[in-house]
């Protein structure tokens, strides 16, 4: 694969609406996953500047003058890794106040800013905050992001699909950072999954905090990985290690900052007493987590212990990277009661319309796995939209009154009937 080769996200119309109206836009997420690209493709278009607090001058300008600083600016201009200069916030709030243009000023992060109030409490209502993630695997095929879209409007026709198989694992493996996407399969790209974990401890969590044990957020990671689409179990992460729960606690805090990990909270009804309300742990980007694991395409394949986790979050993560080239917004939970009948994902749209999404690794369904799904759609009645369990098969088949069995192709490819979109020169 290419190294120059760019791929279309799916945020960047929400992108260019955003800079439309507000006088400060935020795209945040992960380093390496995109941010700098989609901000300067779309800045040089429309004449931005472009400053970056990676260096070391213009980093330290901000810190010492933050006023000063943000005065000499040129009217539009791109502030790339504007977590590194917190001091910056209350300039940029006063220089908006003074004269509000829209799309003044155009922001990257690499650390979650909606988690530190003194910053994200300067610029309130006049920034929009845009969450990107690392590739998905509909952009990666250059295909719009369309499943959530048919989940919700149970358009899954029977028919025969082509089943992945061995390209599963690979796909898992590789995760979605473009970097690692341009080297070959294997060790380069485990190196660099590593290299860049290494990377982010030492420089962006020591941003972040004063951590006394830095050695401890390595292995840490490595624990995580291990217990990715797992119930969150602080006893069982800090039991490795010398430190408090609360401390442990504290790191993986840091870690969701800097969007190495999430948690999925539990979804909850009033009819019913006897749910699970522990959040589910997620790694942030599967290719990383089977770098960090030592898990290679040809292992997950033949170790189902080890592909269901690392399926379902892959899954779970592909969801959530599609989400975010909706206009309509989604909320994800999980499911699970006392009886440990689960549902792997609950998608929320608005508050009446509500889908699930079970994840298995097989290449057979039965009417046993929709057991969740039936018990989810029983208590939400009307407000269910639709469910699916998404398998490694080659039929997409109806279950019954809005259930499917869905080959996991789906999940990114186009529907049946539908031509694949080719690539053009605009996306490239």
């Amino acid at each position: 694969m290419a190294a120059t080769e760019i791929y279309p996200r799916h945020a960047a119309p929400r992108l260019a609406e955003a800079l439309e109206d507000s006088p400060v836009v935020l795209i945040h997420g992960p380093r390496q996953c995109g941010k700098t690209t989609l901000a300067r493709m779309l800045g040089d278009r429309k004449g931005y500047a472009y400053v970056s607090f990676d260096d070391d001058v213009p980093r330290e300008a901000a810190a010492t003058d933050p006023a000063g600083f943000v005065a000499g600016l040129p009217e539009r201009v791109i502030l790339d890794e504007v977590q590194r200069a917190p001091a910056l916030f209350p300039a940029l709030k006063r220089e908006v106040d003074r004269r509000r243009l829209t799309g003044r000023f155009l922001l990257t992060g690499s650390a979650h800013v909606l988690l530190v109030p003194k910053l994200t409490d300067s610029l309130a209502g006049r920034m929009e905050v845009l969450r990107l993630h690392p590739l998905s695997q509909a952009e990666l095929a250059r295909e719009p992001p369309r499943f959530l879209d048919r989940l919700f409007a149970g358009e899954f026709e029977t028919r025969p699909i082509e089943r992945l198989g061995r390209e599963l694992a690979g796909r898992i493996t590789a995760g979605g950072y473009p970097p690692t996407l341009a080297r070959s399969e294997g060790r380069r790209r485990a190196n660099w999954h590593r290299d860049y974990a290494d990377a982010l401890v030492q420089r962006d969590v020591r941003d972040l905090a004063r951590i006394h044990a830095l050695d401890v957020l390595p292995r840490l990671l490595a624990l995580a990985a291990a217990g990715t689409a797992r119930l969150f179990n602080l006893a069982d992460l800090a039991s490795p290690f010398g430190l408090s729960r609360p401390t442990i606690r504290d790191y993986v805090t840091l870690l969701e900052r800097v969007f190495l990990l999430e948690r999925l909270p539990p979804w909850h009804s009033n009819r019913l007493s006897r749910l699970v309300k522990t959040p589910k742990l997620h790694f942030g980007d599967t290719g990383l987590a089977c770098a960090l694991l030592g898990a290679t395409a040809t292992a997950l394949t033949a170790d189902r212990t080890l592909l269901g986790p690392l399926l379902e979050t892959f899954v779970f993560q592909e969801l959530r990277r599609q989400a975010a080239g909706h206009d309509v917004p989604y909320t994800f939970f999980h499911y699970r009661d006392k009886d440990r009948v689960e549902v792997d994902v609950i998608i929320e749209r608005g508050p009446l319309a509500l889908a699930g999404v079970e994840v298995k690794a097989g290449a057979t369904v039965t009417a046993a796995d929709f057991r969740g799904l039936r018990k989810l759609r029983n208590t939400v009645g009307k407000r269910f939209a639709g469910g699916v369990v998404l398998y490694d098969g080659e039929i997409c088949a109806s279950f019954g009154d809005g259930l499917y069995a869905v080959p996991m192709r789906t999940l990114w490819g186009a529907a049946p009937g539908e031509e694949p979109r080719m690539s053009s020169e605009a996306d490239r």
